[in-house]
């Protein structure tokens, strides 16, 4: 988990506690499965849209749209393990 942390946090997303929707704020709800040696492995991020709802890449070709992170929880991307955050850049 430490890896995609780190990679998010290389384009300017930071750890943060809520999945609320925030004017101007992009997030990631960080997906997760616990190996046989207790760590989390990271499996999966889901990315919040404007409106509120989330995204997620199930597949090569597969884009979802979900009204919260855990509608993608279970066996294939485990569950979700913590948020990031950082100010949303807007289209032009």
């Amino acid at each position: 988990m430490d890896a995609m942390v780190k990679a998010y946090e290389s384009i300017g997303f930071r750890l943060c506690y809520g999945l609320a929707l925030e004017a101007g704020v992009e997030k990631l709800a960080l997906f997760g499965k616990t190996d046989q040696h207790g760590r989390i492995r990271p499996t999966h991020a889901a990315l919040q849209l404007s409106c509120g709802n989330w995204t997620s890449k199930l597949g090569d070709f597969e884009d979802v749209i979900h009204r919260t992170p855990e509608d993608v929880n279970g066996p294939q991307y485990g569950e979700v393990v913590g948020y990031m955050a950082r100010p949303r850049i807007s289209a032009t």
